[in-house]
């Protein structure tokens, strides 16, 4: 089993939402057709980030991380030339 920490971005108002899955493809889709009650407003979702991880620990272990400060200061760290390009 394969396990996705994923980011998604609000292109509206650049907010993320950052999640943990077993199906990414499906998980997106979810988002994006308002079946999920955090995102459903959101109509401009863009997946912007993806981690892969084989045990369901160490996925919720990383979403976790990435949800915290320091977690945010890496993924604009990671994704400098994303974010220096908008």
């Amino acid at each position: 089993m394969v396990y996705a920490v994923y980011i998604l971005e609000d292109q509206i108002d650049k907010t993320w939402y950052i999640g943990f899955t077993r199906n990414l493809k499906q998980r997106v889709k979810d988002h994006l057709s308002g079946h999920s009650p955090y995102t459903s407003k959101k109509k401009a979702l863009m997946l912007i980030y993806a981690e892969m991880y084989l045990n369901k620990h160490d996925a919720t272990g990383r979403e976790k991380f990435l949800k915290s400060g320091a977690g945010h200061r890496f993924i604009k760290k990671q994704l400098a030339n994303y974010f220096g390009k908008k």
